[in-house]
């Protein structure tokens, strides 16, 4: 019988030895590198990680204005997602996300989950309609707009904006305060088709609300937000408060 040559046994040897190694608990697989942060560049991971929790999944909708609404996405153009999406929204819960302001992502980050978030449009529900404008082109007139607000949105808001019998309040000074006049423009126009509200065409049947008509009615909202949000005492003096205090 042939003996294996000294190399030749312990080249069998170290074959086996690397083979049990390769599949030894714990030990990384094929394809399981770990990606850097910031070269995360799917729109799936990317808006499922910074997006979802208020927007919802898929856009559907959550604590925040459902992005996938085609409404929204027929009057918002990618300037405009950009622009909250890197800056966010001062004064609301809508923080920056680019890293140029405070965030964490990077340039082409926000504009994988621009592009991504303008995929969900559907442009052909549009064709012919005279859409609002996203930003108002001037100044509403708070006046005016008490007088929209009864023709538009008191039959579920109630006559002074406290809440009816089919929606709560929409002068809640909590809900004033953590929301930014856009924010308001932007559910006036778009809806809350989850939340039964309808969009700008729909308020009054054959009567679309005009651009504005819709300036008017945000500009009475703003002038519902409290001046002081959250102060149990806004027209007090911090002394007279202090008074109060045991």
């Amino acid at each position: 019988m042939k003996r294996i040559p000294i190399v030749g046994a312990f080249a069998v040897l170290l074959t086996v030895v690397c083979a049990a190694c390769s599949r030894s608990p714990g030990r990384p697989g094929p394809h399981s590198e770990v990606i850097a942060p910031n070269e995360i560049m799917s729109f799936n991971i990317l808006y499922s990680q910074n997006c979802a929790g208020c927007h919802g999944h898929g856009g559907e909708g959550g604590a925040a204005i459902p992005l996938s609404d085609p409404v929204f996405l027929a009057i918002a153009d990618d300037a405009a997602i950009r622009r909250v999406a890197a800056n966010g929204v001062a004064g609301t819960p809508m923080p920056p996300f680019a890293q140029s302001a405070g965030g964490t992502l990077t340039d082409k980050q926000i504009d994988a989950i621009v592009s991504g978030i303008r995929s969900w449009a559907k442009p052909s529900l549009f064709r012919g309609e005279d859409l609002p404008p996203y930003a108002a082109p001037t100044p509403g007139d708070p006046h005016h707009g008490a007088e929209v607000y009864a023709t538009y949105c008191s039959a579920c808001h109630g006559p002074d904006g406290r809440g009816g019998s089919k929606a709560g309040s929409i002068v809640n000074g909590s809900y004033l305060a953590l929301v930014s006049d856009q924010n308001l423009r932007t559910v006036v126009i778009v809806g809350l088709p989850g939340q039964g509200m309808p969009d700008w065409r729909s308020k009054v049947p054959g009567r679309p609300m005009s651009p504005s008509e819709i300036s008017d009615v945000v500009a009475w909202l703003a002038a519902q937000r409290p001046r002081f949000p959250g102060r149990p005492f806004p027209n007090s003096s911090e002394s007279s408060v202090s008074r109060l205090i045991p």
